[in-house]
């Protein structure tokens, strides 16, 4: 008859340690960004097993490339965005002004 009680107490503990509670929203933790990515030819970033999607200067994620995309926050963007080769006419016009420079002081002299 002990054990019975015995085996009863600790049935009832136990039980009540086995608690699950689930997080708030079903949010998932996706680690930040690089404080800079470089982009290839697509818009797509690989890390830590998900998918990063940059367009119209936003970023989505998602496990599969094909998704479903959810929206990044601000606070997991990188600071900076590069395109490999040069597709993000950033250098343009830089390369003008410089040899404007350089005409107009070679003019001078």
């Amino acid at each position: 008859m002990k054990s019975l009680v015995l085996v009863a107490l600790f049935a009832a503990f136990t039980l009540t340690a086995c608690f699950v509670s689930p997080g708030p929203g079903g949010s998932v933790m996706v680690s930040p960004l690089p404080p800079v990515v470089e982009l290839g030819s697509d818009p797509y970033y690989y890390q830590d097993g998900y998918y990063y999607y940059y367009q119209n200067n936003n970023w989505r994620y998602s496990r599969s490339r094909s998704g479903p995309w959810a929206e990044l926050p601000r606070t997991h963007w990188p600071k900076e965005v590069r395109h490999k080769g040069g597709d993000d006419n950033r250098g343009r016009g830089r390369d003008d002004d410089r040899g404007r420079d350089f005409r107009q002081e070679h003019d001078r002299h």
